[in-house]
């Protein structure tokens, strides 16, 4: 596990290639694995590969989602909001899963951050993927991870640049 920690990076730019349908099952299968609080489940995972609707998702905020364009796969990840008091925690639990089995896979992954972001300065991101999807307003989305073989490859983080200082012993 540590290993998988060690070498998952944000991945930006994407060769292009697909993903093989029996890869998206097992990051299907990943997804609905994901812990929640008490067994509530009210996660959505919506996997994305249409190649339009990906460049439409890529246009979700001012900034930081534009290579999702470039990606083999998106998955917005989603809650209805009135099934668990803790949804955010739970999405977040399932989407951090879901980029961990990516690159245990060979698949790189990048988290676009959707919830509290900006798509203009009159509209949320969160309201522009309902509307390019096609969701009621009583769906929350946290994130949208993106996927695909990766085109970059980055280094680990050495170990001498992680913040041990913020670890308290007691």
């Amino acid at each position: 596990m540590l290993d998988l920690l060690r070498a998952r990076r944000s991945i930006r730019q994407y060769s292009g290639e697909g993903i093989d349908p029996i890869v998206v099952g097992k990051l299907k299968e990943a997804a609905v694995r994901s812990p929640t609080s008490r067994g509530i489940n009210p996660w959505r995972f919506i996997f994305v590969s249409d190649r339009s609707r990906l460049d439409e998702l890529s246009r979700s905020k001012e900034s930081g989602s534009a290579f999702l364009k470039g990606a083999a796969l998106g998955i917005v990840v989603c809650a209805e909001e009135g099934e668990s008091d803790v949804w955010v925690e739970d999405c977040s639990i399932g989407a951090i899963i879901l980029q961990l089995a990516a690159q245990s896979l060979g698949l790189g992954s990048c988290w676009i951050q959707i919830r509290n972001r900006m798509h203009s300065p009159a509209k949320s991101s969160e309201a522009y993927v309902r509307e390019a999807l096609g969701l009621p307003d009583t769906m929350r989305v946290e994130c949208i991870i993106s996927i695909g073989h990766p085109a970059e490859t980055k280094p680990p983080v050495p170990a001498s640049d992680l913040e041990f200082e913020k670890i308290l012993s007691l």
